[in-house]
Parts: C-alpha cells; sequence; structure tokens
C-alpha cells in the first residue's frame, strides 16, 4: 500500500513551519496574486526560498497553488509564478484554468500539475479528461460521497487528493459566481467574500436564517476507511488559519493514520462551525450538515492555543539516518551519516586515546547517535567499527553527531531546480465574427415559442425535460435543439446519464451543451458536437484553445468578464456571451429551501438575503439545486456593444411563453430598455 500524503495549508511561513512540525508530508501554498486564497498573507521570493530549503531538508514535498481563472493581461504573471516555482524546485502546480495549463506544459514538461477541486472534478469522465490533459493528480468535489470517490479511484489510473477536513462551500467549486455578481470579488479569482456565511432566508421549516452555511467537514475518524479507497493524499483546508489550526489538524490525522485515536473535540476547540459534519462523505445531506460560527465556537479555542503554539515549534522525528561510527588508534575519528536518498556525508573529530578505565564501546556510542532530539533525525542504523583498548569522550561523539547531521542537513537543502523554458507569448489574432446570431436556453420545452425556435440558431433544453416530452419536440426544429446537462453529475449518475444521452440521439438530436470538464470528454465520447457553457470558466485565448483541442466546436465565455476583456479574447474557436437572464449563482448538492427534505417540494423556492433581495431555487431531478441572481441581465438596449461575438445566450428561467417573445423581440427590433434589471458584470471592475 503507498504512504498516504497528508497535505497542510500553509497561508504564510509560519503555518508552513506549523504543518512541517506537525508532521504534514506535503504542503501547498500561494505566491502572489494568481491563486486562490488572494486575502492569505501568502509567499513571496524570499520566504519561497526559505520554504523550499525547510521542506527540502525534512523531505517535504510543496504544491503551489495557480489555481484561479486568469486574464489574458496576466500570461507574464503567471510565467513569472511558473519560473519561481521551477526555480526553487516545487514538486507539483494546482492549476484550474486550462490556458494556464498549457502554459506549463510548454514552459516545464517536467512540472507536475494537480487539477484543482476548482476544475469541478466529480466523477469518472472528469478525472479521464483531467488524465488525458497532463494531470497527474485530481483533487475531488468536497461533495463526493464514499462510494464516488472509490468509483474514480478504481477506474483511473490517476492520483486523488480528498478533502479530510475544514470549511465546506455551499456551492460546489468552481461554480460559484455568487460574490462576484455581488460584490465584485470573485471566488474563481481567490477573492471570494463569502457570501454565503452571511444571512439567507428561506422561510422554510428548520431555516436558521443562514440557510448558505454549512458546518465545517472532518473525517479524522474515518481514516481507515478513506486508507481502504485508495486515494493518494488527505487535504487539509485552511490556507486563512491560523497556525495553531494547521498543527492541531496535522497531528490528530497523523495521529489517526498511525493506528491512535484522533482528538476531535481538539480540532473543533480551535475551529469550527456548531461542530463537524460528515454529510457528503455518508451521501446524506440535510439539515444537519448546517451551521454556523458561534461564540462558544470561538471561546473554546483560547483554551487550547497556547498548548498548540508550543507543540508547533518543534520538529517531529522523519528522517531517519544510518551511522557509521570508525575508531581506530593514531586515526582521527570518523562518523558517516546516511539518509537513504542519496545523501551521504562524512566528518572526523580528534584522535582517539587509549583508555585507563572504562574503553568506549558499541553501547556509549549508541547513547551519543541516539541524541537527535530538537532535530528531525531518528537513528535508522548504527555500524560501528572500534579498536579495543580506546576511548572517546561523549561530549565528542555528540559534537561528530551534530556535524554529521548539520553537514547532512545542508546537503538535503539543496535546491535543484526544474528545468524552465521561456515562451514568448503568441499574440493570437482578434477574433472579427460577421454577426451575432442569438441561442435561446430554456428549462421547460413550453418555453420553446414558435418565434424563438426560428430566430434563435440553437435551443439548449435540459436532459429530463426533452425525454420527459419527447413527443412534444418541435420536429421542424429538431437539428437546432442542443441537450444540456447539469453543471454536476456524481458517481452512478454517469451511467444513467450516458444511457439518457444516448436516447438522446435517437430522437434525432445531435449536439450537446456543457459547463462542466467530464461533460465534455463523455459527449466526445459519445460523438456529440459540444458546446461549452459558462461553469467551464474560459476567460483567456489560452483557455478557449485548449477547449478547442478537446473538440468543442464553440463556448460561452465567463461572465464574470468585463466586455472589454470579453472582447479582446483572440483565437479562431467561436464564443459567445451570456446576453439575457438571471444568472446562475450557485449550484448545490445540499437543497437551502427543504432543509427537512423533498417531500411536498415543487423543485422551486426562493432565498431573500438581509438586504430583502429575493432569489430563485430551482431543483433538478431532487438531486442538485440552483441559485439565481435577483435580477435579470439584460443587454438589449445596447446593440451596438454586442458586436465581436459569435452568439449571444437568451437564458429562460421562470419567464412565460409571452414574456419570451416580448424579450426576443427587444433583442431584435426595438432594442428598447427595461427597468428593474441588472448589465451583470460586464461594466464592473471584478478583482
Amino acid at each position: 500500500m503507498n504512504k498516504i500524503e497528508i497535505l497542510a495549508p500553509a497561508g504564510n511561513l509560519d503555518s508552513l513551519l506549523a504543518g512541517v512540525h506537525s508532521g504534514a508530508d506535503a504542503v501547498y501554498f500561494g505566491i502572489g496574486e494568481l491563486n486562490a486564497r488572494r486575502n492569505a498573507k501568502n509567499f513571496d521570493e524570499d520566504s519561497l526560498r526559505e520554504a523550499s530549503r525547510i521542506c527540502k531538508e525534512r523531505g517535504v514535498k510543496m504544491h503551489m497553488t495557480v489555481n484561479t481563472m486568469v486574464y489574458d493581461r496576466e500570461y507574464d504573471a503567471v510565467m513569472r509564478t511558473l519560473e519561481l516555482a521551477c526555480k526553487y524546485g516545487v514538486d507539483a502546480l494546482i492549476v484550474q484554468d486550462l490556458g494556464v495549463a498549457g502554459i506549463v506544459r510548454q514552459a516545464a514538461p517536467e512540472m507536475k500539475m494537480h487539477a484543482s477541486t476548482q476544475l469541478t472534478v466529480h466523477n469518472v469522465s472528469g478525472a479521464w479528461q483531467a488524465k488525458e490533459l497532463g494531470f497527474s493528480r485530481v483533487v475531488l468535489a468536497r461533495e463526493m460521497s464514499r462510494e464516488e470517490i472509490l468509483q474514480v479511484t478504481k477506474q483511473v489510473p490517476i492520483e486523488t487528493e480528498v478533502f479530510v477536513h475544514g470549511a465546506l462551500c455551499m456551492c460546489v467549486s468552481g461554480q460559484c459566481y455568487m460574490s462576484s455578481v455581488i460584490g465584485e470579488r470573485s471566488g474563481n479569482r481567490g477573492l471570494c467574500a463569502q457570501p454565503c456565511r452571511l444571512p439567507f432566508a428561506s422561510k422554510r421549516k428548520g431555516d436558521s436564517g443562514y440557510a448558505l452555511s454549512l458546518k465545517d467537514l472532518s473525517l479524522a475518524d474515518r481514516v481507515r476507511e478513506l486508507v481502504a479507497l485508495g486515494v493518494s493524499s488527505f487535504k487539509i483546508e485552511g490556507r486563512m488559519k491560523r497556525p495553531e489550526y494547521v498543527a492541531a489538524a496535522v497531528s490528530q490525522f497523523k495521529q489517526a493514520l498511525q493506528g491512535a485515536q484522533a482528538d476531535i473535540d481538539l480540532m473543533a476547540a480551535v475551529f469550527s462551525r456548531s461542530g463537524f459534519t460528515q454529510g457528503y462523505f455518508d451521501g446524506k445531506t440535510g439539515i444537519e450538515m448546517f451551521g454556523t460560527r458561534q461564540k462558544e465556537d470561538v471561546l473554546a479555542g483560547q483554551k487550547v492555543l497556547k498548548k498548540l503554539s508550543d507543540a508547533a515549534s518543534k520538529d517531529v522525528l522523519r528522517v531517519g539516518v544510518d551511522l557509521s561510527f570508525c575508531m581506530k588508534a593514531d586515526n582521527p575519528v570518523s562518523l558517516t551519516a546516511d539518509d537513504r536518498e542519496g545523501h551521504r556525508v562524512t566528518v572526523t573529530g580528534e584522535l582517539p586515546q587509549q583508555a585507563i578505565n572504562r574503553p568506549t564501546d558499541e553501547e556509549l556510542v549508541r547513547r551519543s547517535m541516539e541524541k537527535t532530539g530538537g532535530t528531525f533525525y531518528y537513528l535508522n542504523s548504527l555500524n560501528t567499527e572500534i579498536q579495543d583498548g580506546l576511548v572517546y569522550p561523549a561530549s565528542q561523539m555528540n559534537l561528530l553527531r551534530r556535524n554529521a547531521l548539520e553537514e547532512l542537513t545542508e546537503q538535503r537543502g539543496k535546491i535543484v531546480p526544474i528545468p524552465f523554458y521561456k515562451v514568448q507569448r503568441e499574440q493570437p489574432q482578434p477574433h472579427k465574427p460577421k454577426t451575432m446570431q442569438l441561442r435561446a436556453q430554456v428549462r421547460q420545452i413550453s418555453q420553446l415559442t414558435p418565434q424563438l425556435c426560428e430566430q434563435c440558431e440553437l435551443l439548449i433544453v435540459p436532459l429530463d425535460e426533452i425525454l420527459r416530452n419527447a413527443q412534444a419536440l418541435p420536429k421542424e426544429f429538431i437539428s437546432k435543439i442542443a441537450v444540456s446537462i447539469p453543471r454536476v453529475v456524481f458517481g452512478d449518475d454517469v451511467k444513467e446519464l450516458t444511457e439518457r444521452l444516448s436516447e438522446c440521439k435517437r430522437l434525432g438530436i445531435n449536439h450537446l451543451s456543457t459547463g462542466n470538464l467530464g461533460g465534455v470528454h463523455l459527449g466526445k465520447n459519445l460523438g456529440f458536437t459540444i458546446h461549452g457553457e459558462y461553469g467551464l470558466n474560459v476567460a483567456n485565448s489560452g483557455c478557449l484553445w485548449e477547449y478547442q483541442k478537446l473538440g468543442v466546436s464553440d463556448c460561452l465565455l465567463s461572465f464574470e468578464l468585463s466586455m472589454s476583456r470579453a472582447r479582446a479574447i483572440g483565437k479562431e474557436l467561436p464564443r459567445g456571451i451570456f446576453i439575457y437572464g438571471k444568472l446562475p449563482l450557485m449550484v448545490t448538492r445540499n437543497c437551502p429551501i427543504r432543509l427537512s427534505g423533498c417531500k411536498d417540494c415543487k423543485g422551486f423556492g426562493t432565498l431573500e438575503d438581509r438586504k430583502k433581495e429575493v432569489f430563485e431555487v430551482r431543483c433538478t431531478s431532487r438531486k442538485y439545486s440552483e441559485i439565481f441572481n435577483s435580477k435579470p441581465l439584460y443587454l438589449a438596449d445596447k446593440p451596438e456593444e454586442l458586436q465581436g461575438f459569435d452568439y449571444g445566450l437568451l437564458y429562460f428561467t421562470s419567464e412565460g411563453a409571452k414574456q419570451i417573445d416580448k424579450i426576443l423581440l427587444r433583442y431584435t427590433t426595438t432594442h428598447e430598455p427595461m427597468e428593474n434589471i441588472t448589465r451583470g458584470l460586464y461594466y464592473r471592475n471584478v478583482k
């Protein structure tokens, strides 16, 4: 069985030290602004150099996060970040943006890449696609059950990293746009303002008024099950947390892996939100998973912080050494230290003396050599070659040991750079489509009015709705219909999805619309013409190019882009923008409306925030919920702004047939303004 990696968060050098001293096998951290925790202190080049030395000496792996959606103007920053990662021997990059992945493959082909949880890999199809893209590991979605994790580990030959402790987002990672739409701070850009922790009320039974706030996760007492699943890495969330939090989590998971009982109360005292949950791992969602930070949660930590701080200041024994002690008359005493990783040093001391009383023997040498306290070394084996009748002072043996380990440490800490080739950015030609076409995405067949079918080049309809109403599909427009699959499809749902998509093929539907990496892989294997949705988070020319190479025929750009940034994206792949509709802010596996279950639910509800804004919540097959913005995005009165794109998407949720035709008329003919709307993020400065 492979050793399970304990992966610790490091928001700064102090937290990195706390993780390393507590026994972490690897740490993950960000540098600069291209990481998903830009509000953490993070690292600069000086602290990265120091971190690399510390980790190399102790055999701790370093995973650097470059896990944000990036803009074209940030190409040089990506290249600089990658250059630093190579210079200081980082072991792997955690990547979200496929454009960044493309740069890594060119500039640092020997650098390992891990697919960030922001890539929303949550099923076998997604894991296969990540592997084909060159990722050596996938960081699986936090919402997966143990059975769903097992499907990936058994069916896909790729390393898997699983969150085992820390905060749970309400939304599936990589698919949350609430922070950017509400506050211009994008979670996909590393600046999530955590609006889900603020009051949102459903006014239904069991609602505490915080319908989007989940408890933290902890699987410290489920370690044996996790090991049996075949996962590669236990990931602890918390780059914004203090060093004592890191020390507590790492030490307890280390303890659990060694067969002892983890102290859940200790971890809860450091940080929790009304305790912990294991709901997703057990495949059980519901009200028990929801919680907020309480006063008693805060007070509990004050009792344990000092103890944890003291423990985190000392190294754990982690590197075994083989020592060879040689003492012969008329020769300086020598000590050789070997760490079995290719590092070896030999140091010499003074000449031995003839013994008057007790001569130095192997037992006395062992006593000195075992005194490795204060270092991260432990004595693995001792070989001695001692001539009879000689004595060597214990103080001199201790000095030999210290000198040998210091030289070995210096050798271990030498940084071996990874080859880096600076790649000049290719300046893509500006994209100049002839005219903008219209596309429509609906939730119900009844929304496909004759005018909409006639004037839109593509009609995107949910899979469930197509199969439920196969006989009602407009036969004369069947060639225009694209089946849309959910943004998230967990576990065995993929098998069912494959069968149902094959049924769509039999109905004459040859187009598939998807916002997930796994959906791209599945659609390609089934022979569909693939259309990318906003969930792919395409925000730069390189990312667009990568999806083109995967076989995507066109792609909706991220609606987190400003209009000018969207228009400036080059490459030839046809692209579109979201031009009408209530922006989808979250997709969740926990329902924020029917907290106590789905009984009597019609699949629709609302949430109200502290400012009395009302957000629609709609359910798909009682499996996933989507939360929509309170006001529709509207651009019909700005037709001149829509130039430079191949198509514009009209996204209909609750609109009836008459309203749809009215909206369509405004986009095709009248271009009149509308009240109570939003311009989305097209004219705002998303950070």
